[in-house]
C-alpha cells in the first residue's frame, strides 16, 4: 500500500487519475460525441483542454513520467478537476509547490498549550499533532474517552485507538464516518510531511491490521474536518452527542487543540454526571 517514504510522483499520478475518473461528464458543457465512454469520468483530452496543458503532458503526469508541475499548472489542474480546498492543498503538497512547515513534527505538548488544555475544564480537551498522537489531555477528556495514562506513550494515538483498542470498537455510533475522516486527515498529513517516518509506520501498521483502513486509504479522500459532531456510546454514561472544534495555534502550528461540548440537553446532563465523578 505504501513504502518507507512517500513516492510523491506515483501518488500525484494516482491522485490525478482518481479525481479525473470521479468527474461526471454531465456536469460539464462538453460537445456531444457519438462514441460511448468506456471509462468513468472525463477523458484526458477534456481535462487537458480545461487546464490549458497538452494531452501528452497530462498522460505523462498520470503515468508518473512527467516533470514536476509548476505552481501555475497545479492551480490549473486543480480548477479543471474541480478540487475542493483540501484536495487542492494535497495536490500542491504532492507537487512540492507548497511551503513546508519549519521544524520537526511535534512529539511533546508545548507547555503553554498543556496548561491551556487543563484550564479548559470542565470542557473535555485534548492536544494532538498531525499524526493524531495524543500529547496532552484534561481529566474530562480522559473520562469521556479513556484514561490515556494507562496506555504506553507509543499507543496514545487517536487513529490507532479507534481501529485497534478493544474498548473503542463500538464507541462511536457512526464509526465508519469517524474512521473515514481520520484516514482523510492522515492522507493529507502524509503528503505534507513526506519524511515523517513515524507517520509512515503508523499508516503501514493500520493498513496491515485493519481492512477498513486499507480500503479507505485507497479512496484518496483528503477532506479534513475541523469541526463537527460525534455520537458516542459511553460504557457508563450511555449515548452522548458532542460538538467538536479543532484549533491550530499560530505559535505552534504542528499541534492541534480539540475541544468538545455537549450537543444537546440530554448529552450535557450525561457529560456533567460523567465528569463529576
Amino acid at each position: 500500500m505504501t513504502t518507507r517514504t512517500v513516492n510523491t510522483t506515483q501518488e500525484l499520478a494516482a491522485f490525478l487519475r482518481t479525481r479525473r475518473e470521479r468527474l461526471d461528464p454531465d456536469d460539464f458543457d462538453l460537445p456531444s460525441r457519438q462514441q460511448a465512454r468506456r471509462t468513468p469520468g472525463l477523458r484526458r483530452e477534456e481535462v487537458a483542454e480545461r487546464a490549458g496543458v497538452s494531452v501528452d503532458y497530462l498522460v505523462r503526469l498520470e503515468q508518473a513520467r512527467g516533470p514536476r508541475p509548476s505552481a501555475n499548472v497545479v492551480e490549473a489542474l486543480a480548477g479543471a478537476l474541480r478540487l475542493i480546498p483540501e484536495e487542492r492543498a494535497y495536490l500542491f503538497d504532492l507537487a512540492g509547490q507548497r511551503p513546508r512547515t519549519a521544524g520537526e513534527p511535534a512529539t511533546a505538548a508545548a507547555p503553554p498549550l498543556a496548561r491551556l488544555v487543563a484550564d479548559l475544564s470542565p470542557l473535555p480537551a485534548v492536544l494532538m499533532n498531525h499524526r493524531y498522537d495524543i500529547l496532552a489531555w484534561n481529566a474530562e477528556m480522559a473520562r469521556l474517552f479513556l484514561d490515556f495514562d494507562t496506555l504506553p506513550p507509543s499507543r496514545r494515538n487517536a487513529m490507532w485507538l479507534c481501529l485497534v483498542h478493544p474498548g473503542m470498537s463500538a464507541f462511536y455510533v457512526d464509526r465508519e464516518r469517524v474512521v473515514r475522516e481520520g484516514v482523510a486527515h492522515l492522507r493529507a498529513a502524509w503528503a505534507a510531511h513526506p519524511e515523517d517516518r513515524a507517520l509512515i509506520d503508523l499508516i503501514a501498521e493500520c493498513a496491515s491490521h485493519n481492512e477498513e483502513f486499507a480500503r479507505l486509504w485507497e479512496e484518496r479522500d483528503v477532506t479534513v474536518h475541523g469541526r463537527g459532531d460525534k455520537v458516542l456510546r459511553h460504557p457508563r454514561a450511555g449515548v452522548i452527542a458532542v460538538h467538536f472544534e479543532v484549533l491550530v495555534p499560530l505559535q505552534d502550528p504542528g499541534q492541534r487543540l480539540m475541544i468538545c461540548r455537549a450537543a444537546d440537553d440530554g448529552s450535557r446532563s450525561a457529560l456533567d454526571r460523567l465528569c463529576a465523578g
